[in-house]
């Protein structure tokens, strides 16, 4: 089965689309392809499926915590896409052990996509998660 390239252009509207869907709070699973695979580097943790990856991604931004992300820096070619962003919100549910402090948290990170038939397959996601702990943490001595 031949493949064929996805442009440049319909990288984009793809992209623009699902961003759009997550950052308000909308069906961006419908974007994921059946066999989509989500990995944090730093943790191990893997979800595939388009439903158990939409879960995750979903707890992180309501449940954990209250966030969405800032997009700082897409870089897109034909069919993929690299995106830098911020995790930006408050900490709401109880993380790595830790409960709810309600502290503000801006934390980095990366995520590249592929594109491809009108969705979007995240894949080799980066999430500097290393930084959402040591963030938690100093919110909570900061509290004290």
């Amino acid at each position: 089965m031949e493949v064929i390239p996805v442009s440049v252009e319909a990288t984009k509207r793809v992209m623009d689309a699902y961003l759009s869907a997550l950052t308000n709070r909308g069906d961006f699973g419908q974007f994921f392809t059946d066999n989509v695979s989500w990995t944090t580097i730093e943790t191990g943790d893997r979800f595939e499926g388009r439903e158990a990856v939409r879960d995750f991604i979903t707890t992180f931004h309501t449940q954990l915590f209250d966030a969405h992300p800032e997009v700082k820096s897409p870089a897109i070619g034909d069919g993929i896409v690299a995106l830098e962003a911020d995790f930006v919100g408050t900490h709401t549910g109880e993380f790595a052990g830790i409960a709810p402090t309600g502290a503000s948290l801006r934390v980095p990170y990366a995520v590249f996509y592929e594109v491809a038939d009108g969705a979007s397959k995240p894949f080799a996601p980066t999430c500097r998660s290393v930084e959402w702990l040591p963030t938690v943490q100093a919110s909570m001595a900061f509290q004290s």
